[in-house]
């Protein structure tokens, strides 16, 4: 009788310890399988907190925030001209050729429009224009250039008279990464007799016309120029 106490009680303990045993391994065995620790559980959150540090990182400025030029404007930011203050809408480029590249910014103040060209090439050579009809210089300048290629030499306007000074045809781009969007096109520029005032003719395609008139900017008139907000 004790004896077949024993046996059972043995086969008792044998059993139970089999069945603590295959729970421990249940437990520990996802881990070791793949050779981590329960630390390695924080690796994700590690990978978010890097990913997110880099969402939160900026880019240096290309300009001086003590040191603002006129060479550092792009859309976005402001400078006061001329009792205005203008806020760059636009960038554009202009290809001449012979890597000779000049660049131009549409400017908005409150209740005007204007177009602030720069030759970074002619010591930094700007002016400042708007746009109108290209009849408003000469009725007949549209037939002109298309019967004789070329515009007159002389053209008067607000009782000013102006002279031509140069032909120069070139491509345009409002986004110059882009290479489909460069566009053939072919300019005239005249000046009063000072050199201060200029009028412009221009002409895209076969029949199509645009003109404007302005003045020779000095980077001493441009003030207060205040980086961008977007």
């Amino acid at each position: 009788m004790i004896l077949l106490v024993l046996i059972i009680w043995t086969g008792w303990q044998l059993i139970k310890g089999l069945v603590y045993s295959s729970k421990d391994k249940e437990k520990t065995g996802p881990f070791s399988i793949f050779g981590t620790t329960n630390r390695d559980r924080s690796h994700p959150q590690k990978s978010n907190m890097g990913l997110f540090d880099r969402f939160k990182k900026k880019e240096d400025p290309h300009y001086d925030p003590n040191n603002l030029r006129i060479e550092d404007l792009r859309v976005g930011f402001m400078f006061d001209y001329d009792l205005k203050t203008w806020i760059v809408k636009e960038e554009y480029e202009y290809d001449w050729g012979d890597n000779y590249f000049t660049r131009e910014y549409k400017l908005d103040a409150s209740d005007d429009t204007a177009y602030l060209h720069i030759d970074y090439n002619d010591e930094g050579f700007m002016t400042l224009s708007r746009k109108l009809k290209v009849r408003a210089l000469g009725e007949d300048i549209p037939e002109e250039i298309i019967e004789n290629k070329r515009p007159p030499k002389k053209i008067e306007f607000k009782g000013t008279e102006y002279l031509l000074d140069k032909e120069s045809p070139g491509y345009f781009s409002d986004d110059p990464e882009d290479d489909a969007s460069w566009t053939e096109f072919i300019s005239w520029d005249y000046y009063d007799a000072d050199g201060k005032l200029t009028v412009c003719v221009e002409q895209w395609g076969a029949r199509e016309f645009e003109a404007s008139y302005g003045k020779v900017v000095y980077d001493y008139e441009i003030t207060n120029i205040l980086p961008g907000t977007v």
